[in-house]
This record gives structure tokens, sequence and C-alpha cells, in this order.
């Protein structure tokens, strides 16, 4: 590992940052049970906003027109029910004439599930060590305390910039990015991103999509004893679940290099079924929902077309199908995929600051197989790459944790990203 020279500004604002203050972070923001849509997800971004008014940045604090954003024609979908969003956005004081780096993290994380399978509560955070377990620890309440630990090293270390930092701290990621993109409508933007999820120690510059769908499929209803007299809309329903299987496998073929590593880089998943409601009774109705994988470069339209027509060539062969069609929608959160901008410098800056705050180990670069905020803001032209503690494996289950020697790994590599990208007097 080579020997990376540091100015005397990095190298004072890597001094700054502080482990213990990290340590005490992540826990204190694990307890706020910020689910998607839920009172404390606003909660905790007013608790945010006071932690960025301490450190003395400028912050926008607002409540977001709900019905505004979901009439707008871009609004990317929703899955949570919800009263309120909050934005919110602080920006450091003292630059000048320099870019703007944004520094992007989601407050929101999905519910716990069964309780019972969590080792103590889920909102409690455990401390095993050097590793924290609880609800959001890596997804991504580690990728804020790195922002936040970042931010405050900076400004200990009375460090001069010569652009800005601004730290995007937003709700409802989880659903479809309703933050995101009213933040970026209401005029936050900047010359590059970085979002903390959790990336395992790589650098993500690519995601994959994902569109939610609905299937409503009939059938006739008729009482068990005689049910010849019916069709099962279980039965009718399995040819289409054998022809989502063949899809995906077709949709897998030949992924883009950065995908290659993973065995399905763009899933195609039934997450429920629904049908009857009766056990003595023929069901006459089954609805499934999934998830269908868009692949990087691909257009959302072009994936709905391809499950469409998908369908619509299972019913047609079909003898009861062909007469009484499934009916597709596309309810819910509606991923568009993104990446970075081939040859863009950010990719370059993260990983040399990541080589020259953590002993010169260099992190590759890979894409990502499922939807972020990144899509947002590569759609609005700001160059955006996921860099952050803990590892995705670990998110949205009961095993959730993260390493608080990743955290302050990843917020030295911040601290650079941030003194080398806005520039220092």
């Amino acid at each position: 590992m080579a020997t990376v020279e540091l100015s005397a500004q990095e190298a004072a604002a890597l001094a700054a940052v502080d482990e213990a203050a990290i340590a005490r972070t992540l826990p204190e923001l694990i307890a706020i049970p910020s689910v998607t849509g839920s009172p404390a997800e606003s909660e905790l971004q007013h608790h945010l906003a006071g932690r960025l008014e301490r450190l003395g940045l400028d912050v926008d604090l607002w409540s977001m027109d709900l019905p505004e954003l979901l009439a707008h024609p871009d609004f990317p979908g929703s899955e949570a029910p919800r009263e309120e969003a909050w934005g919110l956005v602080g920006t450091t004081r003292d630059g000048g004439d320099g870019p703007t780096l944004i520094l992007q993290g989601h407050v929101d994380v999905v519910p716990p599930g069964d309780v019972e399978r969590w080792e103590g509560d889920p909102f409690v955070p455990r401390v095993t060590g050097d590793t924290v377990h609880g609800r959001g620890a890596c997804d991504m309440k580690a990728g804020l305390t790195a922002h936040l630990a970042a931010l405050a090293a900076i400004r200990a270390s009375g460090v001069r910039l010569r652009g800005r930092v601004a730290v995007h701290f937003v709700v409802g990621e989880e659903d479809g990015g309703l933050g995101a993109f009213g933040t970026l409508r209401r005029g936050h933007t900047g010359d590059a991103c970085v979002i903390a999820e959790p990336t395992a120690g790589t650098l993500v510059t690519a995601n994959a999509g994902a569109l939610t769908f609905r299937l409503d499929v009939p059938g006739r209803s008729a009482h068990a004893s005689s049910r010849d007299e019916g069709v099962s809309a279980v039965d009718a329903y399995l040819p289409v679940h054998r022809a989502l299987a063949e899809l995906e496998t077709a949709r897998n073929t030949d992924p883009d290099p950065l995908m290659a590593e993973y065995p399905i880089p763009y899933a195609l998943s039934v997450g429920t079924l629904r049908s009857g409601d009766w056990a003595s009774s023929v069901p006459d109705l089954l609805v499934a929902e999934g998830r269908l994988g868009v692949r990087l470069d691909e257009e959302p339209a072009a994936a709905r077309a391809a499950l469409e027509r998908c369908v619509a060539e299972t019913c047609a062969a079909d003898p009861w199908l062909r007469e009484h069609p499934v009916t597709v929608t596309w309810p819910g959160g509606q991923f568009a995929p993104g990446r970075l901008p081939a040859g863009h410098p950010l990719r370059d800056t993260v990983r040399e600051a990541h080589a020259a705050a953590n002993g010169g180990v260099r992190v590759r670069e890979r894409g990502a197989p499922y939807g972020s905020d990144l899509r947002h803001y590569t759609a609005a032209g700001i160059p955006t790459l996921q860099y952050g503690p803990g590892d995705i494996r670990h998110g949205h289950s009961t095993r959730e944790r993260v390493d608080v020697r990743e955290v302050v790994d990843v917020a030295r590599t911040l601290v650079l990203t941030a003194l080398r990208t806005v520039g220092t007097k």
C-alpha cells in the first residue's frame, strides 16, 4: 500500500474526526424509530436540523407540499401512507466561488417486521464490541452519522472552504424517493453528490431500477364442493407465474459489466399473493404484487412494456385468460436506473480520498441491483455515486448492524472528498 501525502489542512481535518462522537451519535439516531411515513420520520428531521444548526450551517427545514408533489407528472410513486413530509438541507456558510458538494442520506427506515425474531427491541440500539445493532443501523443511519462527523471535523479543524458542502437529509427513500424529489424541486442543487448508502467498502457508480407492479387475475366463483363449476383464480395465475420466471431469465442475459458479479442483476420477484375470502369457495380473484428490476440505461417505460407484453402473450395462449385477461397496473415506488457519467472525476476523487484516509487501500467500483435516490440526482444533472458504511445484505433484516470503525473510515473519506471537491482557501 502506497503512502499518500496530505496537505496540512487535510491532515488537520482528518485529525478532527471524533470517533467517540460517532459512537454516541449512531445509537441516538437508531433510537428514533423513523419508519417511512411515520411521525418519527418527521421527528428525526427536526432532530437533525438542530444538529446542523449547532454545526453552524445555514438550515432549510420545510414542510413539503404533498398534494403538489403527488400531482406532479414526474412524481416517483409511494407506498407508505403519510400525512406530512419534511425536507432538510444544511449548507456551509464560508464558501464563495467554488463548487458545491452534496452529502445525501435518507432518514427513513423500513418496519422491523416480526419483533420476536430480533434480539431485543429493534429500536433500542445494542452494542457488542465495535458493532451497533438495530433497525436502520446500516440503512442508513450509519451514513447519516458519517455525514455529520465529516461536517463536524471540517468545522473543528478551522479549514476555510472555497466552495460549499450541502447536506440533504431526505424522507421517503424506501418507498420511492419523495424526499429527494421534493428537495430538488425546491431548488437545492450542487456540482456533485455522494449518497452514503451501505456499499460494503466499494464505490457504487450505477443503480438498477425497480418498479412495483400489480396483477389482477380473474377467476369464477363457485361452491368448493362443485369446484368444476368455477375457475380458480389461483390456477389461472400459475401460467403467468411461470412466464414471469422466464421473463426474468431473458432480462438477465448479458448484463452490464458493473452488474456482472450478481447472480440476478435485475430481479423480478412476486412479493405478495392474495386470493379468496372463504375456505369453501372457489376464489374469483387473485392479486399478485411484485417488483420488476430495470436494467442500467433502460427506460422504465420499456421495462413496463416488457412485463405487460409477457402477461398479454400468456393470456392469449390460455383458454380462460384469453377471455378474462389479467390486468396489470403500476402502483407504489417507481425507481428508474441511474449512473455516474463515464469519466466523471468524482469517482477517482472518492477512490483516492479513501486511499489517502485509510492507509492506501483502494476501493473497487461496481453497480447495485436496487433502486435509490441516485437516479433523482443524476436525472437533475448532478453527478452522483454511492459510498457509505455497512453492508446492504444486513439492511431490512433482523440482523441489521454496522461496525463503528466503518463509519469512521467513511467519515474520514468524506472529509477529504469534500476538501478536494470544493477546494480550500
